[in-house]
């Protein structure tokens, strides 16, 4: 079974301090990466941008998915906003190594962009190109649903498990029902990163174990994907890998390899080998 993390972070310089969690530290570099995903037993990972506090981490991920193509691809970004930058859509896969497009639209400014319009000529672009869009959806999930619903072509994913990003334990799980709702709409996936962040109980997080079952059975192992976000996660990256692989008794066989990687893999079209053995 190939394991491939849906979503991890590099980056080269600290414009601003990390967000949130994350490590603070001056930079995390793909040989930095590589080693620790090598300590855990991942093959391959997806690198998310973190612009937020690197306006250079763009090429820094390109870079790595250059120099490493086995082991890194990208979900990269560009400020939706800015009128100059709708021709960018066009061939953006051309670049190597590039999977798609994400946005966290984490703050206050984000989000009021999603609701004024300024960002509505992105969905039906990316659709027509054919580029699947990841976002914090879990902080908007009427937005997010009614997105997915007016393109039904465009494939969506959901980050961090689709949960409420501000809380741990119950409170993660508010909005539950109202996420696993979403299911029934076939272009829609979740990435199952930073689950460990939810719970307050330490590995092997059982309070959110049936929760996140809930999730797994809504969405079914095809369109949900295992991941880190290691860098702000309050475990060792090994416990990441084994909380899925070995402490959850119902995901198991080929089940088991379609979220530890072959689902994203296949979601995305990343022509990564998925059947080798780690």
């Amino acid at each position: 079974m190939k394991i491939v993390d849906a979503q991890v972070h590099i980056w080269s310089q600290t414009v601003t301090p990390p967000s949130g969690l994350h490590r603070k530290v001056s930079k995390f570099t793909a040989e930095e990466c590589l080693k620790e995903m090598d300590e855990a037993g991942v093959d391959a990972a997806l690198i998310h941008p973190p612009y937020s506090w690197d306006p250079d981490s763009g090429a820094v991920a390109l870079a790595a998915a250059k120099k490493y193509p086995d082991r890194f691809a990208v979900m990269g970004q560009f400020a939706p906003d800015k009128p100059e930058n709708r021709k960018l859509i066009q061939g953006w896969r051309n670049q190597p190594g590039m999977m798609g497009l994400r946005w966290a639209l984490l703050s206050d400014q984000e989000q009021k962009k999603l609701h004024d319009g300024s960002l509505d000529w992105v969905w039906p672009a990316a659709e027509k190109e054919g580029l699947p869009v990841a976002m914090l959806g879990g902080l908007l999930l009427d937005t997010f649903r009614d997105i997915a619903e007016r393109h039904p072509n465009l494939k969506l994913i959901l980050d961090h498990c689709g949960l409420n990003r501000h809380g741990q334990d119950e409170a993660a799980f508010i909005h539950l029902d109202k996420l696993v709702a979403l299911a029934k709409l076939p272009n829609v996936a979740i990435k199952a990163t930073g689950a460990p962040h939810y719970s307050t109980k330490g590995y092997p997080f059982r309070n959110i174990q049936d929760g996140l079952r809930r999730i797994f059975d809504a969405f079914g192992p095809k369109r949900f994907f295992w991941g880190t976000d290691i860098t702000r996660m309050p475990c060792s990256y090994r416990q990441c890998v084994t909380f899925f692989t070995e402490e959850l008794p119902w995901l198991k066989g080929g089940d088991l390899e379609d979220v530890m990687g072959r689902g994203l893999c296949d979601w995305i079209g990343w022509k990564l080998e998925t059947s080798a053995t780690s």
